[in-house]
């Protein structure tokens, strides 16, 4: 087995992977919390610690300053720490640097996320090819486990695929991943995640996969009304998304699509920011000679997403709409997980966006410790077993229900 584990970042989805982490570290071992702010790391063990999430009280909870865009300093912390398993759940610019620094101390590594540098959106498909899967061979030479995209999408909904497409169907013609959050958290305008990194989804062209191309669509282009299971009928638009980028690869399906929920505040105060250029991501001058990046502005000035948590109510529900041939007929199945927002807090402080995100990460270390997807290269999570991975989730946090042939039921694994 492969014990102790080091979360990389420090924000609400590092919260949820540290209470999940120390709630089962009869399995993990000692858990690393790292990031430059270390006082941030400070107050996610303190809310351990508050909460009892820590099962045996042997293993360590530790924090750590580190700048992980300094490999040598991440490579030199993975070794003093005896970590076996690094968990990076920081900021999108920091995987290549972080990836680097596992496969040379021989560790495994998982991110939630993928890569994606301060001065670029939106770039070419799939975006795994632009970094990540430049690494494959390394990975493989060295018997590196790395697993790409393992939050709650990309991640959990890339297992639905998997699961559909191993246990259910024949032939798969399309999979639409739906999100929505149907919570209120009180504030004028927040965003549920780093809002840099939210706002970069949406700022560039909408990339989508259909008929088995790569089609580009403007955002808030294409839209449509969902009667989501728990939350009701919700307006979802077509948006571009990490999953489609690997799932397309991997799933032999004729179109695979991402669809977000979005109120019209929310597309209005956008569309206002983007407008006048507040949602750049290039750096612009001022009068006062001040160089600064727009984007990391509007940040500074909206909520923190962890600030969030105390108030938030309502639910979140997200989904797999899969359609396709089973025994010669035509079949669609939904798989689908709905989240609390208050009971997540009232379990581990935190807002049900962080909780979908932090959970899986903290079951896939599970499995990767217990040997199941110890695969020893870099995959994403379609590619493995989502069984045992469904299993564990349905177990700590995030049971998946499926609704076919009219029934709705917990998907029994």
């Amino acid at each position: 087995m492969k014990k102790n584990v080091m979360i990389i970042g420090a924000g609400g989805v590092s919260n949820v992977v540290a209470h999940k982490c120390a709630q089962h570290n009869d399995v993990l071992g000692n858990i690393v919390i790292a990031s430059r702010t270390k006082s941030k790391c400070d107050k996610i063990i303190n809310s351990i610690e508050r909460k009892g999430s820590k099962k045996y009280q042997a293993y360590s909870i530790t924090a750590y300053h580190l700048d992980a865009m300094d490999i040598p300093a991440t490579e030199k912390l993975i070794k003093q720490t005896a970590t076996a398993i690094v968990i990076n759940v920081g900021t999108a610019f920091i995987n290549m640097s972080v990836l680097q620094a596992c496969i040379n101390t021989g560790t495994a590594y998982m991110d939630t996320a993928i890569h994606e540098e301060p001065d670029k959106i939106c770039e070419n498909p799939p975006w795994y090819a632009n970094y990540e899967w430049k690494r494959l061979g390394e990975c493989r030479k060295k018997g590196i486990t790395a697993i790409l995209g393992v939050g709650f999408d990309p991640g959990v909904v890339n297992a639905y695929a998997a699961y559909a497409d191993r246990y259910i169907f024949d032939t798969i013609d399309t999979i639409d991943i739906m999100d929505v959050n149907a919570g209120c958290h009180g504030e004028y305008f927040a965003t549920n995640f780093d809002p840099e990194i939210n706002f970069r989804e949406f700022t560039g062209g909408v990339w989508t996969y259909i008929d088995r191309q790569w089609i580009k669509k403007q955002m808030f282009e294409v839209k449509q009304v969902y009667n989501f299971p728990g939350v009701g009928e919700m307006p979802i638009y077509l948006n571009g998304h990490d999953e489609i980028h690997s799932l397309s690869k991997n799933i032999d399906a004729n179109s695979i699509r991402f669809w977000m929920g979005f109120g019209d505040h929310y597309i209005n105060v956008f569309t206002v920011l983007k407008n006048i250029g507040l949602l750049s991501e290039q750096p612009v001058t001022t009068a006062e000679d001040l160089t600064v990046v727009p984007l990391k502005v509007v940040k500074a000035c909206l909520p923190d997403p962890v600030s969030l948590a105390a108030q938030y109510t309502g639910k979140t529900c997200i989904a797999d709409l899969v359609k396709g041939r089973i025994n010669g007929d035509n079949e669609e199945v939904l798989l689908y997980n709905i989240c609390d927002h208050k009971a997540c807090y009232e379990e581990v402080e935190s807002q049900a966006i962080a909780y979908t995100a932090g959970v899986p990460p903290a079951a896939a270390a599970m499995l990767i410790a217990t040997g199941e997807w110890d695969c020893k290269e870099m995959k994403n999570v379609e590619e493995l077993d989502p069984a045992p991975f469904l299993k564990i989730l349905n177990q700590i946090g995030l049971p998946t229900r499926i609704i076919k042939d009219g029934e709705d039921q917990p998907l029994s694994l």
